[in-house]
């Protein structure tokens, strides 16, 4: 099986070093491709200084979903491509994972993650999908207040042991390995979820839906340091983000009772963190967040399906982030 690597940078230069050293180019004869989301500090240089890596450096931030699907399209010719978060550094060697999709019913594979303190990454190296009930628990805090509570233990999957193989969960996109032909039968990642969450779950949901197996093997292992691309965003920006998505992938994903529990707790489970932010950020920003937040799940409970994430919201949330970075470097009065 000839294997391919794709990874996602967006402001990368503290992990993506570590990440690329990791990886042996005769694990990869497809090629080993870095799809730069315009980042503004020494990624791409970084990138360049490895002879056996190529680079896709975008002129704006197109966001998880497009990059990935700009990766595959440019290694199209290999059987499958192992997706990597910059800050994820192989322990293993990735023909543990593409021995499992010799077999042609399997579509994807990723194995364990473990945290900085060595130790697995228990309730994110893999989930089952969402339902309903999840979502709404874990918009509404309940999954953080409770978090042994049954709903949480079955979705985050508590109930398996992480040194069993497993199969018809859901492994993170931070390292999962991906049949092309399966990638491009389910139409690809969405890039509707931009700019990140949810596209990774949405994708394997899809490759379920279609009859594709999705497997966990305890036996590849990689270290996670996780969440680095989002330590700079605001918690308006990372609130618009995330609950947007979650709406659109209930909207694909679930039936009308289903959407009308998501979106109620959305509404319900964002006020409280929109005054926790307006008191932390000292802004009305995050007001006007929740506004738009509402106005989402109130047309969508109208209409269904909706594209959620409208253009004028990635501006906002855009320009969300740019003033707090500008208001950073200002000196203080």
């Amino acid at each position: 099986m000839k294997l391919g690597a794709v990874i996602i940078t967006y402001n990368s230069q503290d992990h993506i070093g570590a990440c690329l050293r990791a990886l042996h180019p005769e694990d990869f004869p497809g090629g080993i491709l870095v799809v730069d989301n315009a980042s503004s500090d020494s990624t791409c240089d970084e990138v360049r200084a490895f002879a056996h890596t190529q680079l896709l450096a975008n002129a704006h931030n197109a966001g998880f979903a497009a990059a990935a699907n700009q990766g595959f399209e440019a290694l199209a010719a290999c059987d499958a491509i192992l997706l990597l978060n910059p800050d994820t550094r192989l322990v293993s060697s990735p023909a543990i994972l593409s021995t499992a999709l010799s077999h042609p019913s399997v579509a994807a594979a990723g194995g364990m993650l473990l945290g900085d303190d060595g130790l697995p990454q228990t309730g994110f190296l893999f989930r089952r999908f969402p339902t309903p009930a999840a979502l709404a628990f874990e918009t509404l805090g309940l999954n953080r207040l409770f978090p042994r509570n049954p709903v949480n233990r079955h979705y985050r999957a508590l109930d398996l042991r992480v040194d069993q193989p497993a199969e018809g969960i859901q492994p993170p996109g931070a390292c999962l390995l991906i049949r092309t032909s399966a990638w491009r039968a389910a139409g690809g990642f969405d890039e509707r979820f931009h700019p990140l969450w949810f596209e990774d779950v949405d994708l394997l949901q899809r490759f379920s839906t279609l009859g594709w197996r999705i497997l966990y093997l305890p036996d590849f292992r990689a270290l996670h340091h996780g969440a680095h691309s989002i330590s700079s965003l605001t918690g308006s920006a990372k609130h618009l983000y995330w609950y947007n998505n979650l709406v659109r992938f209930a909207s694909l994903h679930f039936g009308p009772a289903g959407r009308l529990l998501v979106c109620g707790a959305v509404v319900l489970g964002v006020l409280p963190r929109a005054v926790l932010g307006m008191c932390l950020e000292r802004s009305v920003q995050p007001a006007s967040v929740y506004g738009r937040l509402v106005r989402s799940s109130l047309a969508y409970l109208l209409v269904g399906h909706l594209n959620v994430l409208s253009k004028d919201q990635r501006v906002s949330a855009s320009r969300i982030e740019c003033e707090t970075a500008c208001s950073r470097e200002r000196p203080a009065s």
